[in-house]
């Protein structure tokens, strides 16, 4: 008989989940942390720019908030939205709806307002933790607003300090809403035993100390940011907040790692690919660079000075679900795995009939384990779905999560991620669902239908791509269409590129064939203005540079860089190839400031000047020779 999946990817636990069931309060998170506080008051729980939280004040603020919370009804399983900047006071938030005996819901400040307030409703958050500043920028508020300073403190009356809550790990910890293929997002709940089997296996298999110093970068809404915090202040470590520019800049990055004294820190796969290929001091502070949230395509370096974690995981499932060292040059001819189980998870590759498949064999990859969320918020018939009954476990409550993930088991016991079952994309590290992003196109009084895919347009670099057929006498430009989706979707859902159509291919089964779509061109994709050439030696490099950047024929010198695909991440490589073109460095914000070639040259030219007035004669000469030499 050929050996299946399970055989050999059931049985990864040091721990098991019965254990974690007979877990009592003081082993979860909130209470861990509380802990430290006893152990190391004065030891430094967290950093933010010139900012420092110890552990005793996190605890103090935390527990103070906590009782708050606790006096207007928050108890287990009352979900509480946290509306907050990246800042000490986020942490203080989170802490204390969990030690008020609540789950957390975090809300990005930087997604549409529309959004927020769907999240909010699904969620049933009748409490708003958030800042001053912040307070108006929803319109629709719940039916209390608790507002925090910056680091955290908390001006209300409270009566004494918070209770012991009487959590036990069925309750919920947090709330994290993904986006949804009906339109809408969904919310997952994730319970402490999920959460404290995340931070278990994180500090055994990462050897977390007090001395560690711990990265915060994630998006507040991601779940990876999850995975930052609590290991680190379960243990005793410290957390270092990043700040916007040290997140989009690789060598910013590093930089900012390298004086912070960074030791363990997690980037999503494109920024941790690009950090993989710049120069590192031969010893550094870095120990352990974890990344995840999309497919690895390039093995780390012999000279890299740390270790390379890739991870695997949906939201479904506690943030990780696989894990694994990636050595340098191992296998060049494959793509690097997503390791193996983590404690407590098992891993299954079924087929469609959820028949276990052999190795090598490729299928879904469906989660069971500690990590199993508890399903969807307000969403049972979706739940049902995605979350089945688990007839490999003995444990008759045991569930399955249907990752929608095809992969395969390595004869190592390895699992090779292999894409995904159904029409789900990730782009930069981002999970979305296309059908969200066409809901908010088709409801568009110029679409009559539309789609959206994922093109790549370089190994690793993909871009969301939509195509729509417009409506009878209708003429939607690129700018309103961008508008539109962005007034309600995050930053990261909206389309590159806008492709139009007479009418969408279709299957013999009469659905859309996205394989059929064509790849965008100057002739089919939504321009605002007509083509303007570069008109100077310094805008016809730019526009050449920029075209090849972004995968276009010809870019006009009045294209705005990021309404044609551009974004961070090839942001900091178009500013790389102006600093090797004319020898003067760019900061990322002047792309952001002036996003065209025509505004962008006008900076690079003032920077030449500058520069010309500082050096020889020859070298100036040399410089321009080498300015006005354009690049084919």
């Amino acid at each position: 008989m050929s050996q299946t999946s399970a055989d050999l990817l059931t049985n990864q636990s040091s721990i098991q989940i019965a254990d974690i069931n007979a877990q009592n309060s003081s082993s979860l998170v909130p209470h861990l942390v509380a802990a430290q506080a006893t152990i190391r008051p004065e030891g430094i729980a967290a950093v933010h720019g010139k900012a420092l939280l110890t552990y005793k004040e996190l605890h103090q603020r935390a527990d103070r908030l906590a009782c708050f919370l606790q006096s207007r009804g928050v108890g287990p399983d009352v979900v509480v939205g946290i509306y907050l900047n990246r800042s000490l006071a986020m942490l203080v938030a989170s802490l204390a709806v969990m030690k008020a005996g609540g789950a957390y819901l975090p809300l990005d400040p930087t997604y549409p307002a529309e959004r927020l307030t769907f999240m909010l409703n699904n969620a049933q958050a009748t409490i708003l933790v958030t800042a001053e500043c912040l307070r108006d920028a929803l319109p629709q508020r719940p039916k209390h607003l608790v507002i925090l300073d910056s680091e955290g403190r908390f001006e209300g009356d409270v009566a004494s300090s918070a209770s012991a809550a009487r959590l036990e790990p069925r309750h919920l910890a947090y709330v994290i809403y993904t986006s949804g293929s009906t339109g809408q997002p969904k919310g997952v709940e994730i319970t402490h035993q999920g959460l404290s089997n995340l931070v278990s296996w994180h500090q055994r298999a990462f050897k977390v100390r007090p001395a560690d110093q711990a990265s915060q970068l994630a998006a507040l809404g991601f779940d990876a940011a999850v995975w930052e915090v609590w290991p680190y202040l379960a243990a005793g470590a410290t957390i270092h907040l990043a700040d916007t520019v040290a997140m989009n800049d690789p060598a910013a990055v590093r930089d900012w790692m390298l004086s912070e004294g960074i030791t363990v820190s997690f980037l999503p796969t494109p920024l941790a690919e690009q950090i993989m290929t710049l120069d590192w001091p031969g010893t550094c502070s870095l120990r352990m660079l974890l990344t995840g949230a999309d497919t690895l395509h390039h093995y780390p370096p012999r000279r890299l000075p740390f270790v390379l974690v890739n991870n695997y995981g949906p939201t479904e499932c506690a943030v990780v679900a696989t894990s694994g060292t990636v050595l340098p040059d191992e296998r060049p001819e494959r793509l690097p795995s997503i390791g193996r189980p983590i404690d407590n998870a098992q891993i299954y590759i079924l087929n469609e009939q959820m028949q276990q498949l052999p190795h090598g064999e490729a299928g879904e990859i469906c989660i069971g384990g500690a990590g199993v969320a508890r399903g969807y918020r307000n969403r049972p018939n979706l739940t049902a779905v995605k979350f089945v009954h688990n007839p490999f476990s003995l444990d008759p409550e045991g569930r399955l999560y249907k990752t929608g993930d095809l992969g395969r088991c390595l004869p190592d016991g390895q699992i090779e991620f292999l894409g995904r079952v159904d029409e789900q994309i990730k782009v930069r590290g981002f999970r979305i669902e296309p059908a969200e992003i066409v809901k908010v196109l088709d409801e568009r009084p110029g679409v009559q239908a539309s789609a959206v895919i994922a093109r790549e347009v370089a190994p690793g670099d993909k871009r969301l791509v939509a195509y729509f057929v417009p409506v009878a006498n209708a003429t939607p430009t690129h700018t309103e269409l961008r508008n539109s989706i962005a007034a309600r979707l995050p930053e990261y859902m909206v389309p590159a590129v806008f492709v139009k159509l007479t009418t969408l291919p279709l299957s013999p089964s009469g659905k859309i064939d996205r394989a059929a779509l064509p790849a965008p061109t100057r002739e089919n994709t939504l321009c605002d203005d007509t083509f303007i050439a570069p008109r100077t030696p310094i805008e016809e490099r730019l526009a050449s540079t920029l075209a090849v950047l972004l995968g276009l024929d010809k870019v006009s010198v009045e294209d705005n860089f990021f309404m044609l695909g551009g974004h961070s991440l090839l942001g900091t490589q178009l500013i790389a190839r102006v600093r090797d073109a004319f020898g003067v460095e760019l900061p990322l914000r002047a792309l952001f400031e002036a996003p065209t070639v025509a505004r962008l040259s006008a900076q690079v030219e003032t920077l030449l000047l500058a520069k010309l007035e500082s050096i020889s004669d020859a070298e100036a000469e040399r410089l321009l020779e080498s300015t006005a030499s354009v690049q084919n």
